[in-house]
């Protein structure tokens, strides 16, 4: 991801995210490395790292002397200059993760709610927020990050079905996050925040071009094109669980019949009731078919599967990869296999929606990507981060 900084007179607050952001991908980095990647004067990012240190966002180190003359100070960024919250609902209850700026998780809590209401769903998540901030009393929260199982916007798809959270129509769900918990708030879907937690903390550090295929309770995707998440118009990108791929197949709550997810999914995994091994001798084709059309497609570096199966069943399904059929993808020499594990294990999307809030807060591109006027003020001149 290029990070490049801007002289325009409005640019300061920009170049601030820009400098810190690149020293959190990069660091520790000395200054002069951090004026040649984004393109700002040495003395220009020397007066921004000078304010990022006094607000804790950043840390200095020298190493020590090899030779004559001091060795230039470097920069990283400090992981307990701030934290956020991520928060998951899915049809089967709600978990929620406080997490530093470095992406580890210092505390999480989880509530069984099976189809919570928003009003329950929300007043459980308020309640939840006191316990993980105790874990950091005095820490700078930028905000919190909530993910939930998508399409948003769709009437006939949106909050429909037994793979998402039914009734949730016509709920405005910032507004509402932002009243439970007081902070500036975020929403995405449950799959794009994997895939962006994926590319913060996972293979994002070695691929700029995969698909990331969301196995949750539902079945969802996104492709990472050039370190960024591809959203599509409406932000619903990656729906592929909702193609259908068996003529005539089962009913699909979204109206269409023989949807992928109604084969491929921890949903009907549960619902089959079957072993992991039968299981997936029973739906194999079907998957290994939905793999080479991910991969006609999008022609990505792997396809990286992740989300809230179990470790056993990921691997046994990234096992399948041995016996895919043909596709632009089956080259020889490839790097990476065909389907490779996400790194992010259970906790991907809490780490995501959290990464949310972060990145919201502190990261140029996101930030403008996905933040309201109002929230592109610089949170960097507030204590708590939250736009004032």
């Amino acid at each position: 991801m290029a990070l490049r900084g801007t002289n325009q007179e409005f640019g300061r607050p920009y170049n601030r995210r820009i400098v810190l952001e690149a020293i959190r991908l990069g660091g520790p980095l000395a200054r002069g490395e951090i004026a040649r990647r984004v393109g700002l004067t040495v003395q220009t990012v020397s007066t921004i790292v000078r304010e990022l240190e006094e607000q804790r966002y950043i840390l200095s180190a020298r190493e020590l002397p090899r030779g004559r003359g001091l060795p230039a100070s470097t920069l990283r960024i400090n992981p307990d200059g701030g934290y956020a919250i991520g928060v998951h609902v899915t049809p089967l209850g709600i978990d929620a993760a406080l997490i530093n700026l470095s992406g580890d998780v210092i505390g999480s809590v989880r509530r069984k709610a099976p189809h919570a209401s928003p009003d329950h769903a929300f007043d459980l998540i308020a309640a939840m927020l006191p316990e993980l901030r105790a874990q950091r009393p005095d820490g700078r929260v930028l905000g919190i990050g909530m993910a939930l199982p998508g399409p948003f916007g769709v009437d006939s798809m949106s909050f429909v079905g037994p793979t998402t959270m039914t009734g949730w129509t016509g709920v405005d769900l910032k507004k509402r996050l932002a009243e439970a918990s007081g902070l500036a708030a975020f929403i995405e879907t449950d799959m794009v925040a994997a895939a962006f937690g994926e590319q913060l903390y996972g293979y994002g550090t070695q691929l700029s071009e995969y698909y990331y295929l969301y196995f949750g309770y539902g079945l969802g995707g996104a492709m990472v094109h050039e370190g960024d998440v591809m959203r599509g118009v409406h932000g619903n990108a990656g729906e592929i669980g909702h193609i259908p791929v068996v003529p005539e197949g089962e009913p699909c709550p979204c109206g269409n019949r023989g949807c992928l997810e109604r084969y491929v999914s921890l949903e009907a995994f549960h619902r089959r009731g079957r072993g992991e091994e039968e299981w997936i001798a029973e739906v194999a084709p079907i998957y290994r078919n939905a793999i080479v059309t991910i991969e006609n497609l999008f022609d990505p570096e792997t396809v990286v599967i992740g989300g809230l199966a179990p470790a056993s069943l990921l691997e046994r399904l990234a096992s399948e990869a041995r016996s895919l059929p043909n596709s632009v993808s089956a080259r020889r020499n490839r790097p990476h296999p065909r389907i490779m594990v996400a790194r992010g294990g259970g906790q991907s999307v809490l780490r995501g929606a959290a990464a949310l809030a972060v990145s919201g807060a502190l990261s140029p591109r996101f930030g403008q990507m996905f933040a309201t006027p109002q929230e592109r003020l610089d949170p960097l001149q507030t204590h708590k981060g939250v736009a004032a």
